[in-house]
């Protein structure tokens, strides 16, 4: 029993970290979705900041003092960019939101190795350096963004009138537009908002649990951040919660193989055990009681 709690502590920092880009990717999906836009393209724009911000740091590491910073900024910013391609096709040409999402999924497999190709004849990116490993205490620094940016966007979400435009968008659009505010802005806004969030939480995965970048980096991280939406009930203490969860069940799967009454059970069981749970929350949770009325659905000015 005492192996047991003490591998359970000593998980924390590792729990810790592998919960941050899974928040950071969840908390996108919740602004998109609470604006009425489903962002299945979280995936995509994972693996999209995570090239970004390898590429920067094998680039820069050596040169400037500030490669991380900017490797996470450079991650935000394509994340952005290449979410107005959602926002484009889902808000203003009102397609199949889940189509959209799942053509950006495929986009950014194809773009992320033809630019590894181009640059280092390779799928993957040259070795570089950890840059985050070291945090307050035990804590990540990418705990503390992720946890700064819930805080920040749950203020904004419950207690500025941006936040109550943001979330009539998702729920009556067309009483919204009633009041004078362009949803079609907001809902673009909510969907840039998340692009940059999952663009920084690429950018966390690969400069915080690996030391290269390959095509498997993100390794379905984008659909358990959905996931943890979805079992967060569409508010941002749940996604904590949730995303706690799916961090534990990460870590646990690293772990394992220090606990000696589970050494037993093969490693696949418990790599397998992040995903599992992923498949579980979503057949109990993903009620459409808590979700958003109008998530999914295109907006048109045309209707009354």
């Amino acid at each position: 029993m005492l192996d047991v709690l003490e591998t359970l502590y000593r998980m924390i920092p590792s729990t810790v970290m592998m919960t941050a880009p899974i928040l950071l990717a969840a908390l996108g999906g919740l602004i998109c979705e609470r604006a009425g836009v489903v962002n299945i393209a979280l995936e995509g724009l994972m693996v999209i900041g995570a090239m970004a911000a390898a590429t920067t740091q094998v680039l820069l590491e050596n040169s400037i003092a500030l490669s991380i910073p900017l490797a996470l900024i450079i991650s935000a910013a394509l994340g952005c960019l290449f979410s107005l391609i959602h926002a484009f096709a889902s808000i203003t040409l009102r397609a199949d939101q889940i189509i959209s999402g799942t053509g950006i999924n495929l986009l950014s497999l194809g773009i992320t190795v033809f630019f590894c190709q181009l640059l280092w004849q390779s799928d993957r990116s040259l070795n570089f350096r950890m840059g985050m490993t070291i945090g307050f205490g035990r804590v990540h620094p990418s705990a503390w963004i992720a946890m700064g940016l819930l805080g920040l966007f749950t203020f904004l979400l419950y207690k500025r009138p941006w936040g109550l435009r943001l979330r009539a968008a998702g729920e009556h659009p067309q009483a919204l537009a009633s009041a004078g505010v362009d949803v079609i802005k907001i809902r673009y806004t909510a969907v840039l908002i998340s692009g940059a969030l999952a663009g920084l939480a690429g950018a966390c995965v690969v400069l915080t649990q690996d030391i290269q970048f390959t095509v498997t980096t993100i390794n379905g991280k984008g659909f358990i951040a959905l996931a943890a939406v979805s079992f967060g009930r569409w508010l941002p203490l749940g996604i904590l919660g949730s995303s706690l969860l799916f961090g534990f069940s990460s870590a646990l799967a690293v772990n394992i193989v220090n606990i000696e009454r589970l050494r037993v059970l093969p490693s696949e069981f418990f790599s397998m055990m992040p995903f599992l749970i992923t498949l579980l929350t979503l057949v109990i949770f993903s009620g459409k009681d808590y979700a958003p009325k109008a998530v999914g659905q295109p907006y048109d000015k045309g209707k009354g």
